[in-house]
């Protein structure tokens, strides 16, 4: 049986380089050759709780489910790709990361790659870009004409969210550090605010909230709703808060192929731009989960190949 070169987080929570079995696709799933895998560093937090779909803990589990590849193999009954597709996705999250050279995913997590994305590009993309879908449109439902306040627009997902809300003719303010304020603009924003030098507050009442931050920033926001103003947030702590309110307001992104697709023509038509902050080679993955890694705006993406 062949084998491939993967990344595993070993007992201490380090990545170590491992030599693992090219993984079979089953019926109803598809093999991936991965060219390139984005990186959330938090998975190395969180990664010591998770569990594969049987329950069981996902020891010695290999991270990175956002990935960039090529169709090698498709199981059984597993339609709408061939062999030779090039295809970006958001793999299962009891599922094994494609820190890997090879990886095994199912066909509704899949979306062709668009043609003006390279894989390093396409990698960086699905966890943040459908985040902020699914923040602004599925769960805001943000309209045409209204005000949304975008809490950390230079992030990985703000970035996107900026994108997409100016895209839906929203008025859209957002925060950012003093050296990302031109680099926001850039993407859309009709005002950008320097947390650090002044409050949001000053924006005025907002009908939607976008929050990536938490904390007090979460705790001040509320007051900034209109009448009917909605507000939700991704951010890890507000899980665990006894605010029912920020309860209802936390979510965690989706697989959703679908929407993947859809979206993933905006890059083509130019309406998105996806932004790498890094680009490491797989052998300093313990280096990229670190969090430590300076670059762009953008997500740190790893090179597979």
């Amino acid at each position: 049986m062949a084998d491939m070169k993967a990344m595993e987080f070993s007992d201490k929570l380090n990545l170590q380089p491992v030599r693992r079995p090219v993984p079979e696709p089953q019926a109803g799933e598809i093999l991936i050759q991965i060219s390139a895998v984005g990186v959330t560093p938090t998975e190395k937090l969180w990664y010591p709780t998770s569990h594969y779909a049987d329950g069981s803990a996902r020891s010695k589990a290999i991270p990175g489910h956002e990935f960039s590849g090529t169709v090698a193999g498709l199981g059984a009954g597993a339609l709408g790709y061939s062999l030779g597709d090039a295809v970006f996705g958001l793999n299962d999250w009891f599922a094994e990361g494609a820190t890997a050279e090879f990886c095994i995913t199912k066909p509704s997590n899949l979306s062709l790659k668009p043609p003006s994305l390279s894989h390093i590009e396409a990698a960086s993309a699905p966890i943040s870009l459908l985040t902020a879908w699914q923040g602004l449109h599925v769960r805001a439902k943000l309209q045409k004409g209204e005000r949304v306040l975008i809490h950390g627009g230079a992030g990985a997902v703000g970035l996107f969210a900026v994108q997409l809300a100016k895209s839906q003719g929203a008025y859209v303010i957002a925060t950012s550090s003093k050296s990302n304020i031109d680099f926001v603009q850039q993407l859309g924003a009709n005002e950008v605010i320097d947390y650090r030098e002044h409050r949001f507050e000053e924006a005025g009442l907002v009908d939607v909230i976008f929050d990536t931050v938490a904390g007090e920033t979460l705790d001040r926001s509320w007051d900034l709703l209109k009448p009917g103003g909605r507000l939700v947030t991704i951010a890890a702590d507000a899980e665990a808060s006894a605010d029912s309110r920020v309860k209802s307001a936390f979510f965690i992104v989706e697989q959703d192929g679908e929407q993947l697709a859809s979206l993933g023509k905006r890059f083509d038509s130019g309406e998105l731009k996806a932004f790498v902050k890094a680009e490491l080679p797989m052998e300093e993955a313990d280096h990229a989960y670190s969090g430590s890694v300076a670059g762009n705006p953008g997500k740190l993406v790893i090179r597979t190949k």
